[in-house]
């Protein structure tokens, strides 16, 4: 069992940052792919970023590369998504999420169905 805790979220114009964090309890964080999805008022989850295992492999979605990090130390059993340049389209809730992927090391994973664990999400404010 995983449990994710978001944070970091908040209210910033656009063109500015941050830096969101999840926090994983558990002592096999390390065998958990973790991904970033976001979810606007009136629209479905929509997957932002992933990393695998040990964070060697990332994948983003296309409005976002170049724009937005994930990472993790799995040593702190953490998982980042920095955002910067932000726009008011990026405006949504964000969910960290953690996939059982033993015997994976090197792989991510993009659809929602595919995850085992969620956070409560935090909310992103991108003003014009």
């Amino acid at each position: 069992q995983v449990q994710l805790v978001e944070s970091g979220g908040g209210l910033v114009q656009a063109g500015g940052s941050l830096r969101l964090s999840c926090a994983a309890s558990g002592r096999t964080f390390s065998n958990y792919a973790m991904g970033w999805f976001r979810q606007a008022p009136g629209k479905e989850r929509e997957f932002v970023a992933a990393i695998s295992r040990r964070g060697g492999d990332t994948y983003y979605l296309d409005s976002v590369k170049g724009r937005f990090t994930i990472s993790r130390d799995n040593a702190k059993n953490m998982v980042y998504l920095q955002m910067n340049s932000l726009k008011p389209e990026d405006t949504a809730v964000y969910y960290c999420a953690a996939k059982q992927a033993a015997g994976y090391l090197n792989t991510y994973y993009t659809r929602a169905y595919e995850y085992d664990y969620w956070g409560q999400g935090t909310q992103v404010t991108v003003s014009s």
